[in-house]
């Protein structure tokens, strides 16, 4: 059983710490003993002396890129569930939250991970294993996945790029503690290494991304919400003007700036979230 930990008391409090402890009071604990995973903790990360992910701070470097490698697909599915009935493989449950160099949370952040089967094997045709979600808006998001399985050259690893609202991509890769492969595999960073802990017959992860941006306020809306659907303006060619807080599905044409745009991803629209700035929702036709 763990020992519950406390963020507060080996090292110094940062700002973001405390907006962490704010947006998990009343939350369910992810740890046995009534402790709370934290991205940031080091000794209960398996023993590694290396940070995981810095302390936020004004100023604070961002989450280091890695490659997209040769296996990403867009037009994930909307969901933060990736397994399926009749899934194999040890159940893995990731979660973080998304900050800004400011510490302030970004909410309404996409974020779309794929990954190998626990057999190393990466669905090309399909989308097993893959999905996107959006970060809530204390910028907090939750994957449910297995632990993926190694292939050769590889350590194990989960793919995943992070957006904030009109922002650039950040494309990267999380690592697992103590895995034999992490040094001899040329990839491998160190600072992209979760917080891992064993909890019944499955593992809970926790990394907190930090974008190259600041973070911001709540928006008016965000892309999971219920907000009520403006009525879209039509244009020539059966498709219409794009619009904050229209619900759009996979296939859907908008125009945007004179621009003809295909949806690839379903979701609701919000400020921000513009077909031009965000190409995993958008395809230009």
């Amino acid at each position: 059983m763990s020992t519950p930990h406390n963020p507060l008391g080996d090292r110094q409090i940062s700002r973001k710490s405390l907006l962490k402890a704010a947006a998990l009071a009343g939350a369910v604990p992810v740890l046995i003993g009534g402790g709370t995973a934290l991205a940031r903790d080091t000794a209960a990360a398996g023993g590694t002396s290396v940070p995981l992910t810095p302390d936020c701070h004004d100023g604070d470097a961002p989450t280091d890129a890695q490659i997209e490698g040769p296996y990403f697909k867009p037009g994930s599915p909307l969901r933060t569930n990736l397994v399926t009935p009749g899934t194999q493989g040890t159940p893995l449950t990731v979660s973080g939250y998304v900050f800004g160099r400011n510490c302030a949370p970004i909410s309404g952040a996409l974020l779309d991970f794929w990954q190998a089967d626990t057999n190393g094997n990466y669905d090309n045709s399909g989308y097993t294993f893959r999905g996107h979600q959006f970060s809530d808006a204390n910028g907090a998001y939750t994957l449910t996945t297995i632990i993926p399985g190694l292939y050769p050259g590889r350590t194990r690893h989960i793919h995943v790029k992070v957006q904030a609202p009109g922002q650039s991509i950040l494309t990267t890769q999380l690592y697992f503690p103590n895995e034999p492969r992490n040094a001899t595999d040329s990839i491998f960073d160190p600072k992209l290494v979760m917080t891992v802990r064993q909890v019944g017959n499955g593992s809970q992860a926790s990394f907190d991304f930090v974008l190259n941006v600041n973070g911001t306020p709540k928006p008016s809306s965000s892309p999971t919400g219920n907000s009520p659907s403006p009525s879209p303006s039509s244009s020539p060619g059966g498709t219409t003007t794009w619009q904050v807080g229209t619900s759009y599905k996979a296939g859907d044409q908008v125009t945007y700036n004179g621009v003809t745009y295909v949806c690839i991803q379903a979701h609701t629209a919000f400020a921000g979230w513009e077909p031009p700035n965000v190409p995993a929702l958008w395809s230009r036709r």
